[in-house]
């Protein structure tokens, strides 16, 4: 008589931010089975949506860069992206604001980009042609070589740190723009990008200066339907290859047997999984500290986990206008009167500082499904101190929304205030409660070099057998491009089933409509 097959255990995945939806997609790919446990109400961890009076808010990410990372999701199983969502260019990437009036259309094209340099400082074109050229080299190394392959051994740091001395990514970011840019708010220009991926520029080692010929290299996109749209698009993609992604599933404690591997997971209701192995979307510190019982945490003790520095905290506003704003960009930097020291104020001294620096989202220009017929959506992001600080946001939320709010009619959104029909917000206690961050940090462990690759978590860790990691918190961290490449490390690490469920076969495609915002 055949002996009938036992159904696999399936890989647990924890979290349904990028990470772990495309940690699904990968390992379905190799022919495990998998389930996605989300804990809140609605997948997309940091990706989530607010919906409110007609708008639709992106809660997190709102810059797609190398587009690609998305695409191969949908081809590695048989399927046709733009059956599935949409993306367009935005230009100009950014428009960068300074405090005296002056603007800065931060874009692609190189002869664009050097006009406008000319027009600040004549003498630091050639300096920026020589910052790019660097930029790509620090691309070809940091991004191309490096950023997903798996940095588990000593001996693979110890491999490319000649490549890394050679591009001087001892210098910071800020060190490395400054020796090729003199006018000091062209060095602001170029250096704030590591803010996006929650660094200091003038603390984040230089190797993140690829972002800056990442861009120039794949553009920066919107996605038509907000970036939740892909949320949508990935979680439509699992269900149509075979994988359950349960909302409204919290975990409470990843178990371990007594040789040290992970053999499920135990849900805040009780109900226990069990799992051909695990992979945590999770904040690392978080799974470390509260999801497994520190006997078997050798090396990630609470001790340990405590030494890790956390990224800034963000302070959001959410917020609709029954008025238009067609002269603003679609991405909008607004820098402060001071640069150093505010950040300094924030990820070093941990006080609230009077001033701040800005990020005005305004999706309404690209996509006007986003509100209500002529209104506009926004949403404005203010980098603060994470949770480590004293700040009492239950105290302090009104009034800074309120100081922001009257910044930006006074000089940006003229009329804002009586034209606003709605207005919330969200600060690093969200992301510390709601988003299970440790001390409200927006990107996890700070990306300076002691908490880069190698000393960055590990995509496997060292104290649990069958327990794997990705996301922001893990190599090569933060950022869109960053937490799609976790996935791609964890490809590499991870076998192909020997016991393979095949994908359902491919149905015929056929183009999903977008949903209106409601």
């Amino acid at each position: 008589m055949a002996k009938v097959q036992q159904k696999q255990d399936p890989v647990v995945v924890i979290g349904s931010g990028f990470g772990g939806l495309a940690a699904a997609v990968r390992l379905r790919a190799k022919g495990y089975p998998v389930v996605v446990l989300e804990a809140r109400d609605q997948p997309g961890g940091r990706a989530s949506v607010f919906k409110k009076d007609g708008y639709t808010f992106d809660a997190g990410p709102t810059v797609i860069t190398a587009p690609y990372l998305f695409e191969e999701l949908f081809e590695l199983v048989g399927k046709n992206w733009e059956d599935y969502y949409e993306v367009m260019p935005v230009d100009p990437f950014y428009r960068v604001e300074f405090n005296d009036g002056t603007r800065f259309d931060y874009v692609g094209e190189e002869e664009r980009l050097t006009d406008q340099i000319k027009d600040f400082n004549p003498d630091d074109v050639e300096g920026y042609r020589k910052l790019a050229e660097h930029s790509r080299r620090i691309f070809e190394v940091g991004y191309e070589q490096l950023a997903d392959v798996p940095f588990d051994k000593l001996s693979d740091m110890l491999k490319v740190l000649p490549q890394i001395f050679k591009l001087e990514n001892y210098r910071t970011v800020y060190g490395l723009v400054s020796k090729y840019i003199k006018d000091e708010r062209l060095r602001q220009v170029f250096t704030f990008q590591p803010l996006l991926v929650g660094g200091n520029p003038f603390q984040t080692t230089s190797i993140y200066m690829l972002i800056h010929w990442l861009e120039r290299k794949w553009g920066v996109h919107f996605a038509k339907g907000g970036t939740t749209s892909i949320v949508k698009a990935l979680v439509q993609l699992l269900e149509d290859i075979d994988v359950e992604v349960r909302v409204n599933s919290p975990v409470e404690e990843i178990e371990v047997d007594e040789d040290g591997v992970a053999t499920g997971v135990r849900l805040e209701s009780g109900e226990r999984i069990a799992a051909q192995f695990v992979v945590s979307n999770a904040d690392p510190l978080f799974t470390y500290r509260h999801m497994i019982d520190p006997r078997h945490r050798k090396k990630h003790t609470d001790k340990a986990v405590e030494r890790v520095k956390p990224s800034m905290g963000l302070f959001v506003i959410y917020f609709g206008t029954k008025k238009t704003y067609p002269d603003l960009a679609h991405h909008t930097i607004i820098l402060g009167p001071r640069y150093r020291e505010l950040l300094d104020d924030i990820f070093n001294k941990h006080v609230l500082a009077d001033d701040f620096s800005l990020y005005l989202h305004a999706p309404t220009r690209s996509d006007k499904s986003m509100a209500p017929e002529g209104h506009e959506a926004f949403y404005v992001l203010s980098p603060v101190p994470n949770n480590r600080s004293d700040i009492n946001w239950e105290e302090e939320k009104e009034r800074y929304m309120d100081k922001i709010l009257d910044y930006l009619d006074e000089k940006y959104i003229p009329g804002l205030k009586e034209n606003l029909t709605v207005k919330f917000c969200v600060t690093p206690d969200y992301f510390e409660h709601e988003l299970r961050s440790i001390d409200g940090a927006g990107f996890g462990p700070e990306p300076t070099l002691s908490q880069s690759a190698y000393f960055r978590f590990h995509n496997r860790s060292e104290d649990v057998d069958g327990l794997y990691f990705v996301g922001a918190g893990t190599h090569p961290g933060a950022g869109l491009p960053g937490v799609l490449s976790t996935a791609k490390v964890l490809d590499h690490l991870v076998p192909k089933s020997e016991q393979p469920v095949e994908l359902p076969k491919a149905k015929k495609s056929k183009k999903k409509e977008q949903p209106a915002a409601e």
